[in-house]
């Protein structure tokens, strides 16, 4: 199976448009995967502004590498859930897309992003306009077949230093080739940016359950709690940062 428009997709349909203003889909998360991340959930809701932003532009350029001001994950979504993305465009022109966005399941909200901005380039430097064009009507349409993705293999975290419940240092081994490289983005591959975050997330869980003394009951968002600051860097220069506020959720 072509991996292009399947090993990293998470739109199926757009079942509701108002070029450059704001759009719902949703996408059907297969039944046979083992988990999907709350991370790919927020890829869903940036995947759907990239399509109103590509479209409302002609598709001369898309976002890429959107950093999101906020980002509040209320609840996990397991396989076999058909989420309700939603997506509201605040500025959009040639340079820069700003946007926030949601995604529901069951009639829940299960992750928000607020205040998103993402600058444009050019995207035939990133896949072909033709074969986007085609796949946005496709979308538009009838929509997507459902159960193409396949699942993420999860980054290889090496710890290489971890002070009790104050920090913690991993290496993450990004793999060489990998099914997602063909399909973001096909002529320039990139690692995406909400697997890096997925990675960070995971090493930060493990540092507040010790800091909390328990595995158990951890919630990504609470009013009471700890914060955890989140940095990414390769040879050195820092590429990411974040804030990850962790607390015990209640029974």
């Amino acid at each position: 199976m072509n991996d292009h428009f399947a090993a990293f997709s998470f739109v199926d349909r757009i079942i509701d448009l108002e070029a450059g203003m704001h759009a719902r889909g949703t996408f059907a998360v297969p039944e046979n995967l083992a988990a999907f991340p709350a991370c790919l959930v927020a890829e869903a809701v940036g995947q759907l502004a990239a399509w109103i932003a590509m479209s409302s532009i002609d598709f001369r350029g898309r976002p890429v590498a959107a950093l999101a001001t906020e980002t509040i994950f209320h609840g996990d979504v397991v396989p076999g859930s058909r989420l309700e993305l939603s997506v509201e465009i605040e500025a959009l022109d040639d340079e820069a897309v700003a946007y926030g966005g949601s995604a529901r399941f069951d009639g829940a909200t299960v992750i928000e992003l607020r205040h998103c901005l993402g600058p444009m380039l050019p995207v035939q430097e990133f896949d072909a306009p033709e074969a986007l064009r085609e796949r946005f009507r496709l979308l538009c349409a009838t929509g997507a077949p459902a159960g193409r993705f396949r699942g993420v293999a999860t980054p290889e975290l090496i710890a290489l230093e971890v002070s009790t419940d104050k920090s913690a240092r991993a290496l993450l081994q990004v793999p060489r080739s990998a099914p997602f490289f063909a399909d973001h983005f096909p002529r320039r591959p990139v690692f995406p940016a909400t697997l890096l975050l997925d990675s960070q997330i995971r090493l930060a869980m493990d540092l507040a359950r010790a800091a909390m003394g328990s595995a158990k009951g951890v919630a990504l968002v609470s009013d009471i709690g700890g914060t955890i600051r989140l940095s990414a860097t390769i040879d050195g220069r820092r590429v990411a940062t974040a804030r990850l506020d962790v607390a015990a959720r209640g029974h």
